[in-house]
């Protein structure tokens, strides 16, 4: 076979420039670190290191979301126990306010702390993040939620949460409206409401009401004509009176139930005193303070005013034990949230750990492998250049005799 000088420098350039190649390649892995340094290296692995890659940093995002979410729930647990102590304390204050023992200035003492929780309610419901945004304010977070003018108190909030993606499959709200926590909480016991009126003058003193059965929805006033009598007026659920029954036996203590719903009445009532058996409804807990704040206040020359206490001590009680209740509720709630960001980030961060082993299997180079393949390919290379220079220098002069 004859071999032209073309052919021998053309085959042996391209095999030179392989091993080149090669050799730059493996540089590149060791320089790199990685063994797909292009697509082209591994089609199947670069597509799944891409797929790979975009998990973590999906991941990523997660974990920067769970990480807000968990500060922001934190920050309404810490408020929501501030408020339960407030409770708490305004509570025990209500319960010693009920000695019958006490006199008007202790009364007016304790009506001071009980003024004091009132300002400090007010301030939490107020209540800023480290951005200067109000936290109970639901999504007009730039606007105070709420103000008072004289002894009412308004929410300028709206019912909205800030929503978090936490998990492909999971979005969290992370705030908390200031009329689910401050205007939400139901009087009475949470079904029913038994209330002596403002203006009685008599000694009768109103129990807890119940449920007695299924509820009608209606309310009903007993109007006592006389220390042992009483009218009855229904009323329905917008206050339309459905009937009125005059003439009704009273008996102190005896049970008295009317549309699904029991009380009873102890002592006794003058003429023209009147009590009310209704649903119970949402009440704000301002007014609830205010009311315990009316009761303490009551001056001690008032008709009535020992029975007036009793009363307006007992109806707050009820009414701070249902806020008491609802502020625990939405600690739960926030409880339970801030576990399953615990275990979302838990989670996140297995996933993230199996993901980033598969992508460093998959494109982390074998620096072993990749020492010797480049060693290797160096020798080979250096070998193809070296017989190539000699090869290149033979011609047919070396071989004639002159």
């Amino acid at each position: 076979m004859r071999l032209s000088t073309s052919l021998i420098y053309s085959q042996s350039y391209d095999a030179i420039a392989r091993q080149q190649g090669e050799l730059f390649h493996t540089q590149q892995q060791v320089a790199t670190g990685k063994r797909i340094v292009t697509p082209a290296d591994d089609p199947v692995g670069a597509a799944h290191a891409q797929a790979l890659t975009q998990s973590i940093n999906e991941g990523e995002r997660y974990a920067a979301n769970i990480g807000a979410a968990t500060s922001a729930l934190q920050q309404n647990d810490t408020l929501l126990g501030q408020l339960g102590d407030l409770l708490q304390s305004v509570r025990s204050l209500a319960v010693y306010g009920g000695n019958a023992a006490l006199s008007a200035t202790d009364r007016a003492s304790l009506a001071t702390e009980v003024q004091g929780n009132a300002d400090q309610l007010m301030a939490l419901a107020n209540s800023r993040d480290a951005a200067g945004k109000f936290i109970f304010a639901g999504l007009s977070i730039d606007s105070q939620p709420f103000s008072q003018l004289g002894g009412s108190v308004t929410y300028n909030g709206d019912q909205g949460t800030h929503d978090v993606q936490v998990a492909a499959s999971r979005t969290l709200p992370i705030s908390l409206d200031g009329s689910s926590v401050f205007m939400a909480a139901r009087n009475g016991d949470g079904n029913v409401v038994a209330r002596a009126a403002a203006g009685n003058a008599g000694t009768g003193v109103i129990g807890s009401g119940s449920t007695a059965g299924a509820m009608n929805g209606h309310s009903y006033q007993l109007a006592f004509t006389s220390a042992t009598q009483y009218d009855l007026t229904e009323y329905d659920a917008q206050g339309a009176v459905v009937a009125t029954t005059p003439g009704l036996a009273y008996t102190a203590g005896a049970g008295i139930a009317y549309g699904g719903m029991q009380t009873s009445i102890t002592g006794t009532p003058a003429a023209g005193d009147s009590f009310t058996l209704g649903p119970s409804r949402a009440q704000d807990l301002f007014s609830t303070l205010a009311n315990l704040l009316t009761a303490l206040k009551t001056p001690a020359s008032a008709p009535g005013a020992s029975t007036k206490i009793a009363n307006g001590i007992a109806a707050a009680l009820q009414d701070l034990d249902q806020g008491i209740d609802n502020v625990l509720t939405l600690r739960s709630t926030t409880g339970a949230q801030l576990s399953e960001l615990d275990t979302l980030s838990s989670a996140g961060s297995a996933r993230a750990i199996q993901d980033q082993t598969a992508l460093s299997g998959l494109v982390d180079v074998d620096y072993n492998k990749a020492l010797s393949d480049f060693s290797r390919q160096q020798v080979a290379l250096q070998a193809a250049q070296q017989s190539f220079a000699k090869v290149s220098s033979l011609t047919l002069f070396d071989y004639l005799k002159l």
